[in-house]
């Protein structure tokens, strides 16, 4: 009989927010998948589970996804974690999800952390319609990109490093305008949980001067397409 595909999310910080039901799979699963297993290997002591683990990450996942859906046809319960949030947003993942599904593998995902839903919602920004971009295009692209998403009446979510963050800010300040509403939310679920809230313009200049650390999410307000109509109107 065919065992299954489950898909795990781990906290994005405090590991108080795993889920019961996601240790226990953890815990009865034949072989964990982990994005690194140094990292979730601190998980994994820290709720006792001692299933096997083996790496699946972004560099062999092309590769290991149509062997790790033949064990689960050959019987084995196989979980798939990332080192953070929920597997397959931004992170390795959707490979082996779509390996299992063309092959008739059943896959179940545990609901879960992941840092954007926090985020957006604790923002003040619009939630009740938003875009999910993840990391913008590093080089090719980007710019078309980003013109595109200056149109969108969406409040819109963009993953960062800290690295690249002032840059980033600086260039949505220049697509958006300067005035467009954002705010950047640091360390989710972490001691040192932050949210910066004000125009483009101002946190384009605060982290021009503040280097920040630690994992970064930014919410950014939808155009306003009553204002622009409304200044379309004056120009005629």
């Amino acid at each position: 009989m065919s065992g299954k595909l489950y898909i795990v999310p781990t906290p994005v910080g405090n590991l108080d927010d795993m889920t019961f039901r996601g240790v226990e799979v953890l815990k009865n699963a034949d072989l964990i998948l982990a994005e690194d297993t140094r990292t979730s290997g601190v998980l994994m002591k820290h709720f006792g589970i001692s299933a096997p683990m083996r790496s699946h990450h972004k560099f062999n996942e092309h590769e290991e996804a149509p062997k790790i859906a033949d064990r689960i046809l050959g019987g084995e319960n196989i979980a798939l974690i990332s080192d953070a949030g929920t597997p397959g947003i931004s992170d390795p993942g959707f490979m082996l999800s779509r390996e299992c599904r063309r092959l008739g593998v059943e896959v179940e995902c545990l609901p879960g952390a992941t840092a954007f839903v926090p985020a957006l919602v604790a923002s003040g920004l619009p939630c009740d319609r938003f875009v999910f971009e993840g990391f913008l295009p590093p080089k090719k692209g980007r710019s078309t990109r980003l013109a595109l998403l200056a149109d969108d009446d969406r409040s819109i979510v963009i993953y960062e490093s800290p690295k690249r963050l002032p840059r980033t800010l600086r260039q949505l300040a220049e697509s958006f305008g300067a005035d467009r509403e954002a705010c950047v939310c640091r360390e989710i679920s972490k001691m040192h949980e932050t949210y910066h809230r004000g125009s483009l313009g101002e946190l384009s200049n605060y982290f021009e001067q503040n280097n920040p650390k630690g994992e970064i999410v930014i919410i950014i307000s939808g155009r306003d397409k009553r204002k622009n109509d409304s200044d379309d109107c004056l120009k005629l």
